[in-house]
């Protein structure tokens, strides 16, 4: 009786349909069963992505929460969820993490090289947004690490600054994921430093110069040109990344970096208003100056790989989340007894009855939600 409400005109109906399938195969035990229940939510929920960008918006957040308890469910509509040209930017925000969210190793290719489109328009967050995708995809999976590797470069060497100063930070982040492999690719993050000069993108860069400075015959002019600058810069967390450069310079090649590492000391703990480098500027040079041996242990030690981010809710918000598919807590991705609590209390409903307020917070959702009583 299920299943042909699927096809309702009702986006309502629809994820309501969805939601009691997603709540009761659990009961079922024959496979053909589930997949066949599959195959059918699948057109239902790709139509939904025709209607109005509101209705897009409601769609696209019901089906990232569809998409963590059943991540197989659209792996073969990637190309659905493209961005159009003109769909507002909330919906665009929305596609990219439901294309990264169903992404895989298969068609990790032609999802990079859509999100390289994105990232060269001109919204300054979506092209954000667009970059990390990009990132996320090279951590999660290997095979498309170097693919995201070369399209980073390629936006780099576009030189649209705000494009940069994330690309800078995502590299650093595939270079930590991957340590030994892609060390070539910190000779275009120097080709182009004129061009890095956010506070976390130049600390990224900074990072990298001192991690490789083996591999960059230019590091002793990069860095110090960067101790003549460390007065000037605003932000703390890079002039902590200059210091360890410099250090990590010095314990690699001890010969060539000992006056520039004495006069980065020298600056960040006689000069540096900021109470924190001048006390790593200390502990590195008391370190360096008591026992180099135990210095190189401290600062080139092993670092733990970057891990592919966990975007997924926990298991039993997310049970609960399936529950409400298709009212308001799904789309803010919140149950309903976290903000329905007020409306209740009105309504007469003890705040300690916690049930029962569950229950109205639920059915509150559905009123609330356009459509709802043409669905019922």
């Amino acid at each position: 009786r299920l299943l042909p409400r699927l096809q309702h005109a009702n986006g309502s109906v629809v994820l309501t349909t969805v939601r009691l399938l997603l709540k009761y195969e659990r009961y079922v035990k024959r496979a053909d069963l589930l997949a066949q229940f599959a195959k059918k939510m699948v057109p239902p929920l790709i139509t939904l992505l025709s209607s109005e960008p509101e209705i897009q918006f409601v769609a696209l957040r019901n089906i990232n929460i569809i998409l963590q308890r059943r991540p197989r469910l659209l792996s073969k509509e990637i190309r659905v969820f493209f961005c159009k040209y003109n769909d507002p930017i909330y919906v665009k925000y929305e596609k990219v993490e439901v294309l990264v969210r169903i992404c895989s190793e298969r068609n990790s290719e032609p999802l990079l090289n859509e999100l390289k489109e994105y990232a060269k328009e001109v919204d300054v967050d979506f092209v954000s947004c667009a970059v990390n995708a990009i990132g996320r995809l090279a951590i999660r999976f290997e095979a498309a690490a170097e693919r995201a590797i070369a399209v980073l470069e390629e936006l780099v060497q576009m030189k649209v600054d705000y494009c940069v100063q994330t690309c800078v930070v995502v590299l650093c982040d595939i270079l930590r994921r991957y340590p030994g492999r892609f060390e070539a690719v910190v000779t275009t993050l120097c080709e182009h430093a004129d061009y890095i000069n956010a506070p976390e993108a130049r600390a990224a860069y900074l990072w990298a110069l001192g991690e490789y400075s083996e591999h960059i015959p230019s590091v002793a002019s990069l860095l110090g040109a960067a101790v003549d600058s460390l007065l000037e810069e605003e932000d703390a967390c890079v002039q902590l990344a200059l210091v360890n450069a410099c250090v990590k310079y010095f314990l690699k090649q001890p010969q060539r970096a000992q006056a520039l590492v004495l006069r980065a000391l020298q600056t960040a703990s006689e000069k540096c208003a900021n109470p924190d480098v001048r006390d790593r500027a200390y502990i590195y040079w008391r370190l360096l100056s008591a026992d180099p041996s135990a210095a190189r242990t401290v600062v080139l030690a092993e670092k733990p790989p970057v891990r592919p981010e966990n975007s997924s809710l926990p298991e039993p918000l997310l049970e609960e989340l399936v529950n409400e598919l298709g009212c308001v807590s799904s789309v803010l991705q919140q149950p309903a007894r976290q903000f329905v609590y007020a409306r209740a209390e009105r309504a007469g409903v003890p705040r300690g009855d916690a049930a029962t307020t569950a229950d109205y917070g639920t059915q509150a959702a559905v009123d609330t939600t356009p459509g709802a009583d043409a669905a019922e």
